[in-house]
């Protein structure tokens, strides 16, 4: 019997990191419309607050960069606690800024901790989860992400009414409570197996495993020893092989590489994140009176739309949810434009964020609304989701945190890339800017339609079999997926266990080696 409370609760508790993205999304898109904010700072606009916006996302690069190596060397657990130290130093540093040099800087280093937890989350997630809910496992991330936007805005949203700079920096200030309690309750989680086995830490990995299938801890439970086997035999090929950067950019890798990357990169070329950091622009621009009021809404769509995804991802399955996803996006993006262009007038006020206007067309402005929580909708049941279960899932162990670093490090590059133009964008081109948005999503599905292969209820360790064995991808919507050969190998542990210790076995053949 799997013990999924133990599952469950490490996944949650982990996923802390998630909420710290949320509240990095959050803590920026609830003060750009406040009169502190805009006071203290100068009024930003353009590609000054675009500077400000992509600060974290810039430190978010170094951090996934650095994230394969230190968790690697350090442990997936280890590097992530050291994340949250980087993160309380950088919430520190906003919330006591002077000026935009001091609160750039602050949100680098807090970006530091995004990439490092961005990345590893995910991949210790999907380490210790059973491969037939490992999707639901993961998803966890995403749910602790759309958590995490409410909180923030809302702290935000509360302190928007006081009269003074605590309505900025208290709220910065409170972004450190979460890290916290991630760094001290990770003293009490237990490793990732796999990386374990990396290690040469065969019992320790075994305990771990016994106590993450098992309701009594038994090493000797076949599925147990079925999942070690397997782990042990993948361990011993893949040390066969490159354990490299180069290996990523193999013909048999590259593959892999280009498809993780492009997920992440879609996922923030499709244009929802980046309405996501300027819904209050959006929203004021048509006529919304309470933008900051009706941009929490957005957020509220967003938590509840993670719960079908968490829920039913593993029988929906990842490729699926990917190609319905990009196109309901691109309907919604595209919807947006249109009613911009046919009902929208130019601003002439030239300090304001954006420079078109819907003015007096109420239904077009509800519309517009309307669609933007729709759009949360579809990408929360879909990208926002299943980016972070997919690419932790296509890498063999040996070059897992390299791909995953690479493929996260990918997802900021193209987010600090839109947060320092989305500002300028809105009052340049306006709205043909969601039409570019509408067409990448188009873009995104064919992609998918052709190269993603479906990954469900498969062991990690049998991604080499999809990747280059299996079937051509376009042939069917969902591609193949549940995985016989564990249980068999657990039925057949079981077989010969009346006549052999067969933990003892395993045990002393790897130590031999």
């Amino acid at each position: 019997m799997v013990r999924l409370l133990s599952v469950y609760s490490i996944s949650a508790f982990i996923a802390l990191g998630g909420v710290l993205i949320g509240f990095d999304v959050a803590s920026m898109a609830g003060v750009v419309g406040t009169q502190w904010y805009q006071y203290y700072y100068g009024n930003p606009l353009g590609v000054r607050q675009g500077g400000i916006t992509g600060a974290m996302a810039a430190g978010s690069v170094i951090g996934a960069f650095s994230s394969s190596a230190l968790g690697d060397w350090l442990s997936r657990k280890v590097t992530i606690q050291l994340g949250t130290v980087l993160w309380c130093i950088g919430a520190s540093v906003q919330a006591s800024s002077t000026g935009v040099p001091m609160l750039i800087i602050g949100r680098i280093i807090s970006g530091l901790c995004i990439g490092m937890t961005s990345a590893l989350v995910p991949i210790y997630q999907s380490e210790i989860a059973p491969h037939k809910i490992r999707g639901r496992i993961v998803s966890l991330q995403h749910c602790a992400i759309s958590l995490g936007f409410i909180i923030q805005y809302f702290i935000q949203y509360g302190c928007s009414f006081l009269p003074s700079q605590a309505a900025f920096r208290l709220p910065w200030a409170l972004q450190t409570v979460p890290a916290i309690m991630l760094f001290i309750g990770l003293f009490w989680l237990p490793s990732s197996p796999r990386w374990l086995a990396t290690k040469d830490r065969w019992d320790d990995m075994l305990h771990v495993l016994a106590f993450l299938r098992t309701s009594t801890r038994d090493i000797n439970d076949p599925l147990v020893l079925a999942e070690y086997k397997e782990i042990e035999e993948q361990i011993r090929i893949e040390r066969e092989e490159l354990s490299s950067y180069r290996e990523l950019f193999s013909k048999k890798m590259r593959k892999r590489l280009f498809l993780g990357m492009s997920i992440m990169g879609w996922s923030q070329l499709g244009g929802f994140n980046s309405l996501l950091f300027f819904i209050v622009y959006v929203f004021d621009s048509i006529s919304i009176s309470n933008p900051l009021l009706a941009s929490s809404i957005i957020y509220i769509v967003f938590l509840v739309a993670s719960i079908p995804t968490f829920l039913w991802n593993d029988r929906w399955g990842r490729r699926s949810s990917l190609l319905v996803g990009a196109l309901s996006l691109a309907f919604w993006m595209y919807l947006i434009g249109g009613l911009f262009a046919r009902f929208g007038e130019p601003n002439r006020v030239e300090d304001r964020p954006f420079t078109w206007l819907i003015i007096n067309h109420p239904a077009a402005s509800h519309c517009i609304q309307a669609s933007a929580y729709l759009a949360a909708a579809s990408f929360s049941m879909s990208w926002g989701a299943i980016k972070w279960i997919y690419c932790p899932e296509i890498f063999p162990l040996r070059i897992r945190t390299k791909g995953v670093g690479l493929a996260v490090a990918t997802n900021w590059v193209t987010n600090l890339m839109l947060a320092l133009t989305m500002p300028a964008l809105l009052r340049t081109i306006r709205w043909r800017v969601f039409f570019i948005f509408g067409s990448f999503d188009i873009a995104a599905f064919i992609h998918i339609w052709l190269c993603a292969p479906e990954t469900k209820q498969r062991t990690l360790e049998e991604m080499d079999e999809i990747f280059e064995h299996g079937e051509p991808v376009w042939r069917s919507f969902t591609g193949v997926h549940h995985s016989a050969r564990l249980d068999a190998l657990a039925k057949e542990i079981e077989r010969d266990r009346p006549n052999t210790s067969v933990s003892i076995e395993i045990c002393e053949g790897v130590e031999g080696n």
